[in-house]
């Protein structure tokens, strides 16, 4: 088929903007009369608030509101709302912010908090999950039984477990008893941060009629409504929320967050503008990082190599508040064993309290995390079995007519993990060249590791889009998908224009995504936008063509049905030469008398994926997915023997995306991505010290990966088994990349040093403590 858009490189719809500097960010927003906010944090991680003496702060000159958590006794969160506006009786982080003003300047501000006089109780902080699951363990959530909550979700009262998901399927004690294999392996990593360019930023205006109005960098203008809505008691229609250009998010601007500091402060100031900046070291202290994990598998496998059983437990670090953590909890539980067809599953996936910064949606959604248990799992399977760690996963891996462990049946439109398992082998000749190379000083190794990822969504999860005509017949394009980087947008302009058989030259998208104005969509995460809004576009499309059909067919004389639109004309199908040019029916047609039929075209379309259902709570089994997209990297990494360092040499990542709509973009997700979680997987770690105090709150000293880190050599191969309902067969891939490209590492480490390190991140002196300790025979 010949497209006309889609398949093409087309560029970035904000490109010029950013690369000109004319794109305006939360940050670049001043408007008159404008109050700015500072926050005083707890210095403790876990301690009882005894008292707190704001009077000397409201004396000094420019104060215009002190709030403490006592003023809005409010509880947040999407799914389980545990997190205060402010600290409220206890603090349960380092940082948490316990106090607010809102004055002429950050000067005056900050002089105000100076004054703040917080009388503290120290509690004894709980920071490791393994710790906070035993039944003495200190309390971080006294009262989580009482919190509202989604009926997903299940805490459970008097422990630190925000949500206990269960999955069992098949008989997993038979399993075993049949094994002639069984292989025990337990898995660590920490807690990260998102690290986006732009740090968090919000204003709020509570207007003199009882409007509020938002302008903030999140990722989901109607959530933060709603939510917004929900805490504050305003009604929806009151509340607009303005998002700008967006300096990145990866899931850590989802929901709702810093804005209900300078909300509560707006309430209290009618008709001034509040604006909270944070600094990164408020970012690193008192946002949202990826959950910890600690992961204990027990595999049962044939001595044929097939995986008969798998008994899993996941712990996750959800933090001080669990309110996005909770989904986390659900959507790996029901991911578990990832891409592999295991016909016996027992499941716990245990979401759990602690002292550590809260958690919440990050790139890959805990895939990341458990992936990394799973696929280093696989190859210390693989090596017990004596079997290439290739051949051990094409022989397990998930075909259509296999059944998924919550009961789904894989079919032909779902998806081929073996594919790019053998494309990731070939390119890097996995069965023709020497897996490992010893050099003397160096060492170079391969390694291999498959993924697979669907949308974690609630059933409901809406999209909708509007086409607007103008009236040189080019386009307008409505949606409310933000873009945080992932270049969503401009694909959905593709869709649009192959639909409307036009130039995407001629659809223009909509910057700013405004409540207001913009059609509803529920959240730009999830590697859902393209798959959802794209079908809510191409409903929108097919709307304004039906509409324009409707209008042309009655000043042709012909049925709407022998109609084509198409290439800026609207004729008739077996006789094009016959027909109106769009400008002349998009507004409505005049004729020659000047009487004139329709109007305005403006096209509606919406999308709710079908088919998806709740989860039983018992055994887990359901349709939770909309779709799936699967994928495998390899890479060739050196070590260095003396130092332990690890130079990622090269890396392919193949992943079956239904259809490329856009390559630039997708390529650029897969580079991004890989190199957002090689530096997850070797370099990053947020470390406490015994009191549960950051250590590493700012760039000196939490490290990420730099361009002198990237890889020299990356290859992108795309598998495309269409997604049945999938515009033009599409499925997502933002957050896919990120996915197993550790696993990788460590699976080449492992081959590289005969050492299997199953913690990361794995960093120099981690690894070269491992080969010391071979070298020792310990």
């Amino acid at each position: 088929m010949e497209f006309i858009a889609i398949g093409k490189g087309v560029e970035r719809y904000d490109a010029v903007d950013k690369v000109t500097g004319q794109a305006k960010f939360a940050h670049d927003l001043v408007f008159p009369g404008m109050l700015h906010v500072k926050v005083l944090g707890s210095p403790y991680a876990h301690a009882k608030i005894k008292s707190i003496d704001t009077s000397e702060a409201w004396k000094v000159p420019g104060v215009h509101a002190v709030i403490t958590g006592e003023d809005f006794p409010y509880r947040i969160g999407i799914y389980f709302a545990d997190r205060p506006v402010l600290a409220l009786g206890k603090v349960r982080m380092e940082g948490e912010p316990v106090v607010a003003v809102a004055a002429e300047s950050e000067e005056i501000a900050e002089e105000a908090l100076s004054k703040i006089k917080v009388e503290y109780e120290e509690l004894p902080p709980v920071l490791d999950v393994k710790e906070a699951v035993k039944p003495n363990a200190p309390l971080v959530h006294e009262e989580l039984h009482t919190y509202k909550r989604a009926p997903v979700f299940y805490p459970k009262k008097g422990t630190n477990i925000a949500n206990h998901f269960k999955l069992r399927k098949g008989n997993i004690n038979e399993a075993f008893k049949k094994a002639d294999l069984i292989v025990e392996g337990e898995y660590f990593l920490p807690q990260v941060h998102h690290i986006q360019m732009e740090t968090h930023a919000a204003i709020a205006l509570y207007g003199c009629d009882g409007r509020l109005t938002v302008w903030t960098s999140a990722q989901s203008p109607f959530t933060v409504r709603y939510l917004l809505s929900q805490t504050f008691s305003i009604p929806i229609h009151k509340i607009r929320v303005i998002i700008p250009y967006v300096g990145g998010g990866f899931g850590g601007k989802a929901g709702l967050n810093h804005e209900v500091v300078p909300v509560a402060l707006a309430l209290k100031c009618p008709g001034r503008p509040i604006k909270w900046v944070l600094t990164r070291e408020e970012v690193m202290e008192t946002t949202v990082v990826r959950t910890g994990l600690y992961a204990k598998l027990k595999t049962a496998v044939s001595k044929e190599g097939k995986i008969l059983g798998e008994k899993i437990e996941y712990y996750w670090d959800c933090g001080a508040y669990a309110q996005y953590g909770v989904n986390i909890v659900r959507a790996t539980g029901y991911s578990a064993v990832g891409p592999y067809y295991v016909p016996n599953v027992w499941v716990d996936s245990y979401g759990v309290y602690t002292n550590h910064p809260s958690s919440g949606a990050f790139r890959g959604f805990g895939h990341v995390e458990f992936h990394w248990a799973i696929e280093r799992h696989r190859d210390i399977i693989a090596e017990k079995l004596g079997m290439d760690p290739v051949e051990f996963r094409l022989k397990n891996v998930l075909k259509p007519g296999d059944e998924t462990i919550t009961g789904e049946r894989v079919t032909e439109y779902h998806g081929r993990v073996d594919k790019c398992i053998e494309a990731v082998a070939k390119e890097i000749q996995w069965f023709d060249e020497p897996k490992v190379v010893d050099m003397g000083a160096k060492v170079r190794a391969k390694g291999i590791a498959a993924l697979h990822k669907a949308p974690a969504m609630p059933t409901n999860a809406a999209s909708s889009a509007i086409v607007k005509f103008n009236e040189d017949a080019t386009v307008t394009l409505l949606v409310s998908n933000t873009d945080i980087g992932q270049g969503t947008p401009t694909a959905l302009a593709q869709i649009a224009a192959e639909v409307l058989k036009m130039p995407v030259e001629k659809v223009m998208i909509s910057k700013e995504k405004d409540t207001e104005f913009a059609p509803y969509d529920w959240q730009t995460v999830a590697s859902r936008g393209l798959y959802s809004n794209g079908r809510a576009v191409i409903r929108a499309c097919e709307d304004a063509i039906r509409q324009i059909k409707e209008i042309a067919s009655q000043v042709l004389g012909l049925p709407p049905e022998e109609l084509e639109v198409g290439y800026g004309r609207v004729y008739e199908r077996n006789n094009p030469g016959y027909g109106l040019p769009l400008e002349s029916v998009v507004m409505g047609y005049t004729y020659p008398d000047g009487h004139t039929i329709g109007g305005p075209v403006i096209g509606r379309g919406s999308f709710i994926p079908e088919g998806l259902t709740n989860l039983d709570p018992e055994t887990g089994q359901g349709f939770p997915a909309a779709d799936w997209t699967y994928g495998c990297y390899g890479v060739e990494i050196e070590i260095d023997k003396e130092t332990g360092e690890i130079r990622v040499l090269r890396v392919v990542g193949a992943f079956d995306i239904g259809k490329v709509v856009n390559p630039r973009l997708a390529v650029g997700q897969v580079y991004g991505g890989a190199v957002q979680g090689l530096s997850a997987g070797m370099v990053e770690a947020l470390v406490h010290d015994e009191s549960g105090r950051l250590l590493n709150k700012s760039f000196v000293d939490y490290k990420i990966f730099t361009a002198s880190d990237i890889p020299d050599d990356m290859k992108v191969i795309f598998i495309e088994t269409p997604q049945k309902d999938g515009p033009f067969g599409v499925r997502g891939v933002a957050e896919h990349p990120m996915i197993s490209i550790a696993s990788a590492v460590g699976n080449a480490v492992k081959l590289a040093t005969g050492v299997d390190i199953c913690n990361m991140p794995l960093t120099p002196e981690r690894v070269w403590k491992a080969i010391n300790r071979k070298k020792e025979g310990r």
